[in-house]
């Protein structure tokens, strides 16, 4: 798919820098696919029996979300919103559903049909990177396999992964959040136990996040029959990346250098509009990401994050009928806007929180996130990388991993 309309060949720049994404076919070797599968049979075991057992279940949703409409506002069709009587007017919005909520505390402060399910595109990638993310540090190196490709659909947004190239997962992972390279995502979850187990892993991060709209089929957030998402639940995705250091840096970043042919590299900026100011779209100040995304049957959709004050918003804006492509990015703003000129003056009318887990974290949570994401250069997560190693040689696999695995530190080159 191509989030904010990227397609591949698209060219674009900024700051005298030339942006190039493709995808370019070779050969490569298949080195490193035993250790990679032994990986992702240790990390299984991390999945909690009942996430997994959400996993495999058909779990079938009514039409507009996953509660009755007497339940909390939320789940209750149309606009809602609490205002006191100095609250500022809610902004006139096209898209099919929106949210706007406070990262810190989880408060929804309005809603319109947060719960009416509809094709995430790419932003279902935010659910990704949760999933794989702790699974995968970026100090990997990984070589290519033809089978990791393969199964791309046609038409995807696509980072330029070559065949028989190594890489360094944290390069990856910035094709998927910057680029939304399809081809990331596809080697990425190659990685974690193959599509179908990713995506099975992935039903059950929802489910334990309390996102119950969500129904994954495809990781990439490529168009899929059944697969859905919902203002809400691209919220709590939103909400739960931005406090994860490592999510939180990929996703706020404008540009990297991505790997190219022969030791060359070439750049690559964030299809975000509203982070980078790109393409007539006024950069928003204070926007820390997150994710944008866009199929002709999604339409456009985005979960944004913009910090002021020493408070967190996240909106999420799905599907704008009105505007055209730089619509979301506008509806986005506005709730933003709206979201920092009400605080103190609309009462929540819901929680991103699972009730299970209704433990004020405090205002602080997001932001300290946040910035300890900061610096640029990747991390190769060696803290992480540890409990992978703990959990894989549990089993015989430990030896065959101490052979073939090759975990460099990230020195930024």
């Amino acid at each position: 798919m191509f989030a904010g309309r990227t397609r591949p060949g698209q060219r674009g720049g900024a700051g005298g820098r030339s942006y190039v994404c493709g995808m370019t076919i070779g050969f490569s070797s298949r080195a490193v696919r035993s250790t990679c599968m032994l990986c992702a049979a240790g990390l299984l075991t991390l999945v909690p029996a009942t996430a997994a057992a959400g996993a495999v279940r058909p779990d079938p949703a009514p039409p507009g979300g996953a509660a009755a409409a007497g339940a909390s506002p939320p789940h209750r069709s149309g606009t809602q919103v609490r205002p006191h009587p100095a609250a500022p007017r809610v902004p006139d919005v096209s898209a099919l559903s929106w949210v706007v909520a406070d990262a810190g505390t989880g408060d929804v402060l309005a809603a319109h049909d947060a719960h009416r399910e509809l094709p995430p595109a790419s932003t279902l990638k935010t659910l990704f990177a949760l999933t794989v993310l702790p699974a995968l540090p970026g100090g990997i190196r990984h070589e290519v396999d033809p089978e990791d490709l393969s199964g791309i659909g046609p038409g995807s947004s696509l980072v330029g992964v070559v065949e028989g190239q190594t890489y360094r997962v944290s390069d990856l992972w910035n094709g998927v959040f910057l680029n939304s390279g399809n081809d990331a995502v596809h080697v990425l979850a190659s990685l974690t136990g193959g599509w179908s187990a990713t995506a099975a892993r992935m039903q059950a991060e929802a489910r334990a996040l309390g996102a119950r709209d969500t129904h994954v089929r495809s990781p990439d957030g490529y168009d899929a029959p059944g697969q859905v998402s919902s203002a809400y639940d691209l919220a709590v995705f939103g909400r739960e990346g931005l406090r994860r250091p490592d999510f939180a840096r990929y996703c706020g970043k404008v540009d990297a250098m991505f790997p190219g042919r022969d030791g060359s590299s070439y750049g690559i900026m964030n299809t975000n509009r509203l982070l980078t100011g790109a393409d007539g779209v006024e950069a928003y100040p204070g926007l820390i990401g997150v994710k944008n995304g866009y199929t002709s049957n999604a339409g456009n959709t985005l979960i944004a994050a913009a910090r002021r004050d020493g408070r967190t918003l996240v909106v999420t804006v799905m599907n704008p009928q009105e505007g055209g492509g730089h619509a979301v990015y506008e509806e986005a703003r506005a709730l933003l806007d709206w979201g920092f000129e009400a605080a103190g003056e609309v009462d929540p009318v819901g929680s991103l929180v699972p009730e299970g887990d209704r433990a004020p974290h405090g205002p602080q949570a997001v932001p300290s996130a946040v910035s300890a994401a900061k610096p640029a250069e990747d991390t190769p997560g060696w803290p992480e990388t540890g409990a992978i190693l703990g959990v894989a040689g549990l089993g015989a696999g430990v030896m065959a991993l101490a052979l073939r695995l090759k975990l460099v530190r990230d020195d930024g080159s």
